[in-house]
């Protein structure tokens, strides 16, 4: 498809969503061809506002009868992962505008959404309903909630966390055929308002028959469906919440307690954080940034023991003794606060979408992550691995934000590794670049496992999956043919769907 061709889509983009929603600005296409992650630069080359799924279906229609390349997108910039980014040509699909909260269901703590709502505004409407929405640790204040989820970001409450699509459930989806597919409970029978009507919630993720479309979707950076809304699991709100410390020089220690903690689903918010991390979170000045880090232990466990609307009281003193009696046993010492901060202060910036600027901007500007998911048990072992990285090229092992989020109830982890650079030091960017893409390989070799693989990691993990590979280019013939949904994306090539 030749750049020259933009008129001709953005005519017929604006038969579709009217004129007004249809934009090819310079300054807006740049922003949306480019990412702060190491993937080519591409070229958007118009971006289409639907308002609808209607006309989203109508936008795929399109693309599968010109050709054109379709890449969606709900969160604002910037972009740090490059999914969003046309590996090539592409149009931005702009999906903020479709931004209700469908249903808000305190019966059955669930709740529909579509991609245009951003995490402050769903936990905003769940809590006048006595509800609490899970989220990954300090969302950015544009992040769409759906997309999040989409992404399986892991949330940080393990202990409701029982599979890894949790907490999303049942999906709309336009297919890159232009079909629109309903999944899970919400297939059917009847219209959304029908089955509420006979009492359904849309909580069944499974579904229709024995398919599970929506895990298909998940993880798959809008390459084989574009998602208009979803049902999302919910919890009730605390009516006491109490925040603790643990903080220790051994990783290994903390993680035994953990086990033990999560094993016996005592806690709710459960996170482990690096020194490093814990201060760029915490501080909103960069030149305070290092001095904190430097007063606390290594590695420092944020939890919260909650009590609902039945003997809240009771709920939360049985937790907190039991963890005490765990704490004892392995050598470890609960704190309401740290040196410079509360438990209490720090559980309202942790429990909350994040400040701008971003925690991981705030340090230097820019950061490369690398993250994927483990046990816990071998999480010192992967710091060892970076960190032995980060001294080869003169990187200061301690400026490593270390995150570790239990999920699944404690039987895995995400583990996720920040190197924190300036951008407009060459020399520190290369230094990034060479620690991110020798390491990769290394940690894929020793266990890692890339479920989210973005950009460069792309090609790490499917060159190992060949099998995996040949699987999803069949499903991806099936669901997007024309191969017109975020093309090159994952193990699919420029345009290449088949076999």
């Amino acid at each position: 498809m030749a750049f020259e061709i933009a008129a001709e889509i953005k005519s017929a983009l604006a038969d579709i969503v009217g004129a007004k929603a249809v934009s090819d600005k310079p300054a807006l296409l740049q922003e949306h061809s480019q990412a702060m992650a190491p993937v080519p630069e591409g070229k958007a080359i118009a971006i289409v506002r639907p308002k609808t799924p209607g006309e989203v279906q109508a936008v795929v229609n399109l693309a599968n009868r010109t050709g054109i390349n379709l890449v969606p997108v709900s969160s604002s910039p910037p972009r740090f992962r490059g999914d969003s980014v046309p590996l090539g040509e592409g149009v931005i699909v702009d999906l903020s505008g479709i931004d209700s909260i469908m249903r808000m269901d305190s019966l059955n703590k669930v709740a529909i959404i579509e991609p245009g709502v951003s995490f402050s505004e769903f936990k905003q409407e769940a809590e006048k309903q006595g509800l609490r929405v899970f989220m990954p640790l300090l969302p950015r204040a544009g992040k769409s909630a759906l997309a999040s989820y989409l992404e399986r970001e892991p949330i940080t409450v393990p202990k409701y966390h029982w599979d890894m699509s949790d907490p999303m459930l049942c999906t709309e989806i336009v297919l890159g055929t232009g079909d629109i597919f309903r999944t899970g409970s919400a297939a059917g029978p009847g219209s959304l308002q029908e089955q509420w009507k006979m009492g359904s919630a849309q909580k069944n993720p499974e579904g229709p028959a024995q398919t599970a479309l929506s895990r298909v979707v998940q993880g798959a950076q809008g390459t084989m469906g574009i998602v208009t809304w979803a049902s999302i699991k919910l919890g009730m709100l605390p009516r006491l919440h109490k925040p603790y410390f643990v903080q220790e020089g051994s990783l290994e220690k903390l993680i035994d307690f953990s086990y033990r903690v999560l094993r016996l689903k005592f806690a709710d918010e459960f996170v482990i954080l690096n020194d490093f991390a814990l201060a760029s979170i915490l501080c909103e000045e960069p030149t305070e940034i290092e001095s904190f880090a430097a007063m606390q232990a290594p590695f420092t466990i944020f939890y919260c023991v909650a009590g609902y609307e039945n003997f809240p009281e009771k709920r939360v003193s049985y937790q907190f003794n039991g963890i005490a009696d765990i704490a004892q046993y392995h050598g470890v010492k609960i704190m309401p606060e740290i040196p410079g901060i509360s438990s209490r202060k720090a559980m309202n910036v942790l429990n909350n979408p994040a400040k701008e600027p971003y925690w991981k901007l705030r340090y230097k500007g820019g950061f490369r992550e690398i993250f994927f998911l483990t046990t816990m048990d071998r999480t010192a072992h992967f710091k060892d691995i970076i960190t032995g990285f980060a001294k080869k090229y003169g990187y200061p092992p301690q400026e490593i934000g270390i995150y570790i989020q239990p999920v699944q109830q404690g039987r895995t982890c995400h583990m996720e590794f920040n190197l924190f650079f300036d951008p407009s030091d060459q020399k520190e960017v290369k230094m990034i670049e060479s620690i991110f893409s020798e390491s990769i390989p290394v940690i894929a070799d020793a266990g890692a496992f890339f479920s989210r693989p973005y950009g460069p990691v792309a090609k790490v993990v499917y060159d190992r999956c060949p099998d995996t590979v040949k699987a999803l280019k069949m499903v991806k013939e099936i669901l997007d043919p024309q191969g017109v949904l975020n093309r090159g994306k994952l193990c699919f090539g420029d345009g290449e769907v088949g076999a």
